[in-house]
């Protein structure tokens, strides 16, 4: 396949916003967002968000990046800008497929993945199914196991009541942050912009996928280099559960001490300067 131009003329096949090298790429099941940013000739970085949110999410962690990435990020199916999948169904592994499908239709032949939170499952799916695509993996609070969760008692949504409130939205995403972390504004109106039937089949799909087997035993089939990264704070996941990743030979393990769930918005610099040490070994 060719690769597309950095700067393509829209036509009818691909939607291109040139301004801001975004792009809305149509494949079998469905239409997929997709950005990028950096120069086109530095080492990849696939960024994948976690349930319930978008590539908006890492928004304060890209400018840390693209100095020395080509930093690629999408909207999941049904999450963001990207549509629902023709089918309504989100499989962990057909999620894998269809990145994989977008990376193969921009000319990218290999990343390092970075993942956050059950973007996780997608990126552990997306390495099983394209060895010869995914170089490395960066995962974020992704939790290894069914039993290293422990947000068991957040508020649930109501599909009578859909679309929620912004305090129901807050509710339901407070502990996806550390303790007094205000939930950004834009995050809550994405999540309400998706339909019931997408929050609650993608996140169905991530528990699916993690208890049929868990990650550290995939990852350690997989065979490829992981940094794994923690806030000592997360309230949906066990912080001391990263240590189960131990068992993937080199696995590197960093905490961050005072971060929630989501480090990426709460600590970009600090994260960054992570992720970036693990890229240059």
């Amino acid at each position: 396949m060719t690769p597309p131009d950095r700067h393509p003329q829209p036509d009818s096949d691909l939607d291109i916003d040139i301004d801001t090298q975004e792009a809305v790429l149509p494949l079998d099941h469905g239409d997929l967002y997709v950005r990028q940013d950096g120069p086109d000739d530095a080492p990849a970085l696939l960024l994948i968000h976690g349930s319930a949110t978008s590539s908006r999410s890492w928004d304060a962690l890209v400018p840390l990046l693209t100095a020395s990435h080509r930093v690629i990020r999408v909207d999941l199916p049904g999450h963001g800008r990207s549509s629902e999948p023709a089918d309504r169904r989100y499989e962990t592994s057909a999620q894998a497929r269809t990145v994989s499908a977008a990376m193969d239709r921009l000319g990218v032949s290999r990343v390092t993945t970075v993942a956050h939170s059950s973007g996780g499952y997608t990126a552990t799916a997306l390495a099983e199914q394209r060895p010869d695509l995914v170089d490395a993996l960066v995962l974020i609070n992704t939790g290894p196991g069914m039993d290293a969760f422990i947000d068991k008692g957040g508020a649930p949504m109501d599909p009578a009541q859909w679309p929620p409130t912004d305090e129901q939205v807050r509710a339901f995403a407070s502990t996806g942050f550390r303790a007094g972390y205000e939930v950004p504004q834009g995050l809550v109106d994405e999540l309400r912009s998706m339909s019931f039937h997408a929050l609650s089949a993608s996140m169905q799909a991530s528990m699916a996928y993690v208890s049929r087997q868990p990650l550290p035993d995939r990852l350690k089939a997989v065979g490829k280099p992981l940094q794994v990264i923690f806030g000592d704070q997360d309230r949906r996941w066990r912080p001391s559960s990263a240590g189960d990743y131990q068992v993937v030979p080199g696995a590197q393990i960093e905490s961050l001490p005072g971060a929630g769930h989501t480090p990426i918005l709460e600590e970009p610099q600090q994260t960054a300067a992570l992720l970036l040490a693990f890229t240059r070994s």
